[in-house]
């Protein structure tokens, strides 16, 4: 029994070890919850251009750093109605990673104006509170034709 009991040692450690990282990755309901509420927005609002869906994810105040749009929900509606369908008829956005943490969810996106364009690599972040989206940051980098390296940019 005296063998066993170093490697039963090692062999628990090793367990709980892995069960607490596991458990750390591991989404709460309440960040697999604001992930779907903005995968469910995205979609309304980018690819569907449906500002009355869209808004139904959003909270009572929304703060945007976009240069392109406005505050609130007049500005949200007034950038999907005006720049996403009369601009940008044919965007369509393909969410490739999904980070979450806390109240924050991170897109990592490839959105294309037409299709067969090389189009940009996006990283969208919202904020939630109480479950709706309060606040939106993005960054953009045109997808070039040629890379310094054999890597896709997604």
């Amino acid at each position: 029994m005296t063998l066993y009991r170093p490697f039963l040692s090692v062999l628990l450690a090793a367990f709980f070890a892995l069960t607490s990282a596991s458990s750390a990755s591991a989404l709460t309901s309440q960040e697999e919850s604001n992930k779907e509420t903005v995968l469910a927005f995205y979609e309304a609002a980018i690819n569907k251009k449906d500002a009355d869906a869209a808004v139904r994810f959003i909270g009572s105040r929304y703060i945007q750093h976009n240069p392109r749009a406005q505050d609130g929900i007049d500005g949200l509606k007034a950038f999907i109605n005006g720049y996403l369908k009369k601009v940008n008829p044919q965007l369509k956005a393909e969410v490739k990673r999904v980070v979450v943490q806390d109240d924050l969810v991170v897109l990592h996106v490839r959105s294309e104006p037409e299709p067969g364009a090389l189009g940009t690599a996006i990283i969208e972040i919202f904020r939630l509170e109480n479950g709706k989206i309060v606040e939106h940051w993005d960054v953009m980098q045109p997808i070039p034709e040629k890379m310094a390296h054999g890597n896709s940019m997604f």
